[in-house]
């Protein structure tokens, strides 16, 4: 049984309320062993668009649709910010500091000030009005964008640090913690975007000899 696509409930009902600029907040990359976390902020255009029904949390979404979807959103939103924290912040703070400084910067870089937050999971320290919502990218559709454009912004980036650090087939899992990225880790170490706070990284640094 296909799951219902995200939907606009959350939205229609904060513009029942005087709410206009709404902004939809997610970040991708959380678990990943490897580079950053990224949030996506978004503020969805004022009237239906027809690639609305296209729109679906970005784990379900193929490479192709994504890309799409990404141009699609980019040009039609009111507003899309993009948040950046790297491998180096998440070390120090830990992950869910990092994960909510990755949304604070997205919603910073709104070119237009969001009235009200939608939240995957999460809540912010932040004045704006917000709202964490359990698993809010199937089921908010402005979650659901800002996933994709977090998604495809972060994939872009692995792809470009797997031509820095070649033999971790970054550019293939992302970073995640696949059975082939352990075993390239397990062979190589760790590479300077690797999370070393992350117990299978530190794992792999603990048992791991450099060959003579």
């Amino acid at each position: 049984m296909r799951s219902q696509p995200p939907n606009l409930d959350h939205e229609d009902k904060l513009k029942s309320q005087g709410y206009e600029l709404i902004a939809g907040v997610d970040e991708v990359g959380r678990g990943a062993l490897a580079g950053p976390v990224v949030a996506g902020a978004v503020i969805l255009p004022r009237n239906y668009s027809p690639w609305f029904e296209l729109v679906r949390d970005s784990k379900e979404l193929s490479p192709k649709k994504r890309e799409c979807l990404f141009h699609l959103i980019t040009q039609e939103a009111i507003a899309v910010g993009v948040g950046i924290v790297s491998q180096e912040v998440i070390d120090t703070v830990n992950i869910l500091e990092a994960t909510k400084l990755a949304m604070m910067q997205a919603i910073e870089k709104l070119p237009e000030q969001a009235q009200y937050l939608l939240i995957d999971g999460l809540t912010l320290m932040i004045s704006i009005p917000q709202k964490g919502i359990i698993k809010g990218d199937k089921l908010c559709l402005s979650i659901a964008c800002a996933s994709i454009i977090a998604k495809v912004t972060r994939d872009h980036i692995m792809e470009e640090l797997d031509k820095v650090y070649p033999g971790y087939s970054l550019a293939k899992h992302k970073g995640y913690a696949t059975e082939e990225h352990i075993s390239r880790l397990k062979q190589l170490g760790p590479s300077p975007i690797h999370r070393l706070s992350f117990a299978p990284v530190r794992n792999v640094i603990a048992s791991h000899v450099p060959l003579p």
